[in-house]
């Protein structure tokens, strides 16, 4: 194996462990979503495009580049659109996913999910249609004076091998991995990431210990679509955005969510992360155009030797 062989390899990997992690808080947020109300959201993907708008329109038009500047500023204006997310998926869910989940789903055929499926597919049609007009079909990005450099690694053997970091996708991938390190201790160790496991686990128990599922249920969609904008602000800051754009990450997401196990919040990181390595490493030997296809091949694979997924488990819920 040549030297530039190596170096090919070792680029891919590094390329696809920074993807992977913000493909990791994508579905991560995903995650959260079906690991405590048991909806599969088609509109996640939806709410990620507003969250990569949310941070360009807070960077731009609000002045945070003026005040904080271009290095700085587009990380400020991500962590700001994940509140701005989570209030407006908090909203979202009272208006209309509450009608079709919780304790109201006993009384609906298929506890609800049919519901569930034609609704969240509506909310998606309307997000992105309503993105078109308000927003029209132009091509924006968060562009930052990092996104045009990077860090060099190396030599790591001899004089030959060097792995090349982009600044902007390093950067991303650290936010990443420390929204998902705050996300974990607040499942773990608070009483609102308490309520949130108990509503997940036994919705009946919870609401005789004095648990409104309901509401768990709610913060729990609100914090999953605040996770996605902020993953949505991240990948604004390395790749061009539009409209449509949730339509191209949502399969991602799920895909990530079923190799990690259904209701793992820790298994949808690593699904996601998988899905970044095997895209970025099939680019070695495949056409760019055939990496969604070499992501599930790979996804079947595993889907057939492990179908519980990386941590799933029968009886696990979150």
């Amino acid at each position: 194996m040549t030297a530039q062989m190596i170096e090919n390899i070792l680029q891919a990997l590094a390329a696809g462990l920074l993807a992977g992690a913000i493909y990791g808080l994508m579905c991560v947020g995903l995650g959260l979503i079906f690991g405590v109300m048991r909806v599969i959201n088609f509109a996640h993907g939806d709410f990620m495009m507003l969250g990569m708008y949310a941070a360009w329109f807070l960077f731009g038009a609000l002045g945070i580049q003026a005040v904080a500047g271009s290095l700085i500023g587009p990380y400020i204006a991500i962590l700001l659109a994940g509140p701005l997310l989570f209030l407006f998926g908090y909203v979202v869910h009272k208006a209309l996913i509450s009608r079709v989940t919780g304790t109201r789903t006993a009384q609906l055929d298929g506890e609800g999910h049919y519901a569930q499926l034609i609704l969240t597919l509506g909310i998606a049609l309307v997000l992105q249609n309503g993105g078109m007009i308000v927003f029209g079909s132009e091509l924006h990005s968060i562009r930052t004076p990092l996104s045009s450099s990077a860090w060099e690694l190396g030599p790591v053997w001899g004089d030959f091998i060097s792995i090349f970091v982009n600044k902007s996708r390093g950067i991303a991938a650290l936010f990443s991995i420390a929204t998902i390190v705050v996300l974990a201790l607040m499942i773990a160790r608070s009483r609102l990431g308490k309520s949130l496991r108990a509503a997940a686990d036994n919705p009946e128990a919870a609401t005789y210990m004095g648990i409104d599922v309901d509401q768990a249920h709610r913060i729990a969609f609100a914090l999953g679509v605040g996770i996605t904008a902020i993953a949505g602000g991240l990948l604004a800051t390395n790749y061009p955005f539009q409209p449509y754009i949730g339509l191209e990450y949502v399969i991602v997401m799920y895909a990530g969510v079923v190799l990690g196990g259904m209701g793992s919040i820790v298994g949808a990181f690593w699904g996601g992360m998988t899905i970044g390595l095997v895209q970025q490493l099939s680019t070695l030997i495949l056409p760019t155009q055939l990496q969604n296809a070499a992501i599930f091949v790979v996804f079947l694979l595993i889907v057939f030797l492990r179908p519980q997924g990386f941590f799933g488990r029968v009886v696990e819920r979150t």
